[in-house]
């Protein structure tokens, strides 16, 4: 399974540095990936959450017996299985190369994460439709707008963090 992650990663980290010389002015090779690989997985992840809100849930309410979902939250949730795992993988093995941590703090450090912001997703995507009265699909954009930076911060010094804090912290 590692050999086929890498293979893929191998295929994945030229395609993404071949569009880089024309932003090398603007931003180092990470913050690029980070900017790319951060906006594939946003796509995919708003492409499966229009699915899921079009034409799985079709616009109704999500009911799950002991809770009911409006139909953006549920495609929201729903479309966290696919992005969780696609997001990951790019974060870990495309982004975050320099990271020595353990693949399972990572993950568990990137699914801390990916609650905090489908929780702020799902609090920001009910403000914008049911107070401001936004449409869901301009909702979800604004929304993930917002995160982005966020997400950058908390994923480069916290989930893929460089460098251990003991190391940071042992004097010379």
């Amino acid at each position: 399974m590692r050999r086929h992650i890498h293979n893929v990663r191998d295929l994945v980290i030229p395609v993404v540095d071949f569009f880089y010389p024309p932003f090398r002015s603007l931003m180092n090779l990470q913050t690029f990936r980070y900017a790319a690989c951060g906006g594939l997985n946003t796509f995919v992840g708003f492409t499966a959450w229009y699915v899921f809100f079009k034409f799985v849930l079709r616009e109704q309410n999500l009911d799950l017996g002991f809770y009911e979902f409006k139909p953006y939250s549920g495609a929201l949730f729903m479309s966290f299985f696919i992005a969780f795992p696609f997001g990951f993988f790019l974060m870990k093995y495309v982004v975050f190369t320099d990271s020595r941590m353990k693949g399972k703090v990572q993950i568990v450090r990137y699914f801390l994460l990916y609650l905090i912001n489908l929780f702020l997703n799902y609090a920001l995507l009910k403000f914008f439709v049911e107070i401001l009265f936004i449409y869901p699909t301009f909702a979800q954009i604004i929304t993930t707008v917002l995160l982005i930076a966020f997400s950058y911060i908390f994923q480069r010094y916290f989930t893929f963090r460089a460098t251990p804090v003991e190391e940071i912290s042992k004097p010379d």
